[in-house]
């Protein structure tokens, strides 16, 4: 492992003398999943890829106190990459870092030692996790303050006419994320004005994490570049869909599919089963992590695609689970999707406790529901309880107060990340409930 190491850090060191790059940017997240980064000289690599970069962790939101400020950034050399929009003859790159205490152990504020730590439990029982994301975001006009997003265009689900004013913008997306090692599988109009999907190729959590942090700012450096405002914000326009991040997972031994079994009617293993069922149990508390802002739970109600019910079904895209239909049987492609996370997550934190709920169902053995086939928007309350199916929390808030009870998530986030995320988020709930919106206005200024 060692010799492994030392191998990637000699390809990088090689890499940045013969590539002529001018500039190293040490990326990190805080605990919202807030890109981080700060640049160092090529001269101060190798003593970073060594020692790691001392730096004052307490002006990171969630990480150390004033008392116990610095800690070390790490570069993991298996993230190295060139940055594709360096100025011309003035070559930068880029590498993911690890947060460690100066004493060298994993920093208890930095979500990638989160995931990290997740992943590794399940490796140590023979599992590799893969994630494929389908992630959606809007194309705006600049933003002006107290006015509505202005889309680009009116077009519709897959359209491509003059009316998907933003084609260029995707093509240009995802040369820039091909060139930064990040596979596209699909790209296309979504269904809402000025809605864009691009879906990337399924990977191990870890590198899945990193990508998305990476993805999130190419497409807004792209869109910046062409004087166009690309959001990920989970509502922004009311009326019509908001933005998700459709997560396409799978357990692996090795090379072989755990999630597949040929004589099961869906092709599910009792594994795929038991993992599937830990993300029904636990759905309601890690919920506050995978829609993490106010204006996501703006995104989950009936009638617009995204999932309200605790449910799973093969082809029904109003419950929680998906379990798509492989293409000609293919083991390999055997699959789950999970459909409430958005774009706004900190995807370290995210995919961390979808695994540990997983496997906290394979673990303890639990029993799958029955398959959710019915449209679950068009019944009743009473209906939906007499099938035993519960909703995901419908408000911030009460998205908070079952995480704060959930086991399963202090174990997983550890005291520090739990505690803190509880109390910034209280605060946005708090600044949410106390501001007076135009609706209110428009509502009862002059009728009450």
């Amino acid at each position: 492992m060692d010799e492994l190491l030392d191998q990637h850090r000699d390809y990088v060191l090689r890499t940045v003398e013969e590539r002529g790059v001018r500039l190293v940017r040490l990326w990190f997240t805080d605990v919202l999943g807030d890109l981080k980064s700060f640049a160092i000289s090529p001269a101060e690599l190798e003593n970073a890829l060594a020692d790691g970069m001392t730096f004052d962790g307490s002006s990171i939101d969630g990480f150390s106190r004033i008392q116990e400020s610095d800690v070390l950034a790490v570069p993991d050399p298996d993230t190295f990459e060139l940055i594709p929009w360096s100025e011309p003859g003035a070559a930068e790159a880029r590498v993911f870092c690890d947060i460690r205490s100066l004493d060298g152990d994993p920093f208890e504020g930095d979500p990638r030692q989160v995931l990290r730590r997740t992943v590794k439990a399940a490796h140590d029982q023979g599992f590799t996790f893969y994630i494929a994301p389908d992630i959606e975001f809007f194309y705006f006009e600049p933003p002006v303050k107290g006015e509505q997003p202005q889309p680009l265009d009116q077009g519709g689900y897959f359209d491509l006419t003059t009316r998907d004013a933003a084609g260029d913008l995707r093509k240009e997306t995802i040369r820039k994320l091909e060139q930064m090692s990040i596979p596209v599988e699909y790209s296309f109009h979504e269904d809402s004005p000025s809605q864009q999907e691009i879906d990337l190729r399924h990977t191990d959590a870890l590198t899945m994490a990193d990508s998305v942090m990476t993805f999130r700012l190419i497409v807004k450096e792209v869109a910046a570049s062409q004087g166009v405002h690309a959001t990920f914000m989970p509502k922004p326009l009311g009326g019509v869909q908001g933005s998700g991040m459709h997560l396409h997972m799978s357990l692996f031994r090795g090379d072989e599919n755990a999630f597949y079994d040929g004589d099961d009617p869906h092709a599910l293993s009792p594994l795929a089963k038991s993992f599937m069922a830990g993300l029904l149990v636990h759905a309601a508390e890690i919920t506050a992590i995978t829609n993490q802002t106010v204006n996501s739970y703006k995104r989950l109600v009936p009638g617009f695609e995204a999932p309200v019910h605790i449910s799973w079904a093969r082809n029904n895209r109003s419950g929680l689970i998906r379990v798509p239909i492989a293409k000609k049987g293919n083991p390999l492609a055997t699959r789950i999707e999970y459909r409430s996370p958005d774009p706004a997550c900190n995807p370290y934190l995210a995919f961390s406790l979808l695994l540990a709920a997983g496997m906290r169902g394979i673990e303890q053995g639990y029993a799958l529901p029955e398959e959710a086939d019915a449209n679950l928007f068009e019944m009743d309350d009473a209906a939906l309880a007499k099938l035993g199916i519960a909703q995901l929390p419908q408000s911030l808030s009460d998205a908070l107060n079952t995480m704060e009870q959930s086991e399963l998530v202090h174990d997983v986030l550890g005291e520090h990340i739990f505690e803190w995320f509880l109390r910034n988020k209280r605060r946005e709930w708090r600044d949410y409930k106390t501001h007076v919106s135009q609706f209110e206005l428009d509502r009862y200024l002059r009728s009450v």
